[in-house]
């Protein structure tokens, strides 16, 4: 009796994978993120491995998007002492898109455009959903947001990433300032494991 033929081998897919695996097991369209699919855990996990600055910072560990987190939050607090939890945990999670698609230069994305920041947008609003912040978020909160932001990247830019104090204002302006304590607490890079720990606490805090 001849031998059957072989089973056809399937041939892989033609269109692009738009999605990511996560450790969690979810599994993230980035095209039309659900906040189903979004976990605090996959966040910080992500966040605490993805280096700002490409990695071009002092240190024996990379200065992380979830330790650059902590620190706009806690710049935000100091300069807004009214500021209300759910506004905090914004702040927090205003770099949280890129446990995805991660942390690129400003130049670059300057090159890139509008596509980066739409990909961005839709992340940012399945995020905010999935832990009760609101779709869009309010110019008032934006602006603190942009505040703080600007805060943590010049003291990122002179004490880490080796940018004279004159050519760090001249990109992010002066900056909110915390005590000496404080600023070399938050701008010791971390560990990852760390980092993530003390992101999930934060979250963890503001969440309540």
């Amino acid at each position: 009796m001849p031998a059957p033929d072989p089973a056809p081998v399937p041939k892989p897919s033609t269109a692009p994978r738009a999605w990511q695996r996560m450790l969690s097991g979810r599994r993230l369209d980035l095209l039309d993120p659900s906040p189903l699919d979004i976990e605090i855990e996959d966040i910080a996990h992500g966040l605490a491995r993805v280096a700002r600055w490409n990695g071009q910072t002092h240190g024996d560990n990379i200065f992380s998007v979830a330790q650059h987190s902590l620190l706009v939050e806690r710049l935000a607090k100091h300069a807004s002492r009214d500021l209300d939890r759910t506004w905090r945990l914004a702040v927090l999670l205003h770099d949280a898109p890129e446990y995805v698609i991660g942390d690129m230069i400003s130049p670059f994305k300057a090159m890139i455009g509008g596509d980066y920041k739409a990909v961005e947008a839709r992340l940012l609003t399945a995020i905010s959903v999935r832990f009760g912040l609101p779709a869009r978020w309010p110019d008032a909160l934006l602006k603190v947001v942009k505040a703080a932001d600007r805060s943590s990247a010049y003291l990122e830019a002179t004490r880490l990433a080796g940018f004279s104090a004159a050519e760090a204002q001249k990109y992010f302006g002066r900056p909110i300032r915390l005590d000496a304590a404080a600023e070399k607490a938050y701008l010791t890079p971390w560990r990852a494991d760390e980092a993530k720990t003390r992101f999930l606490a934060r979250f963890e805090e503001l969440a309540r």
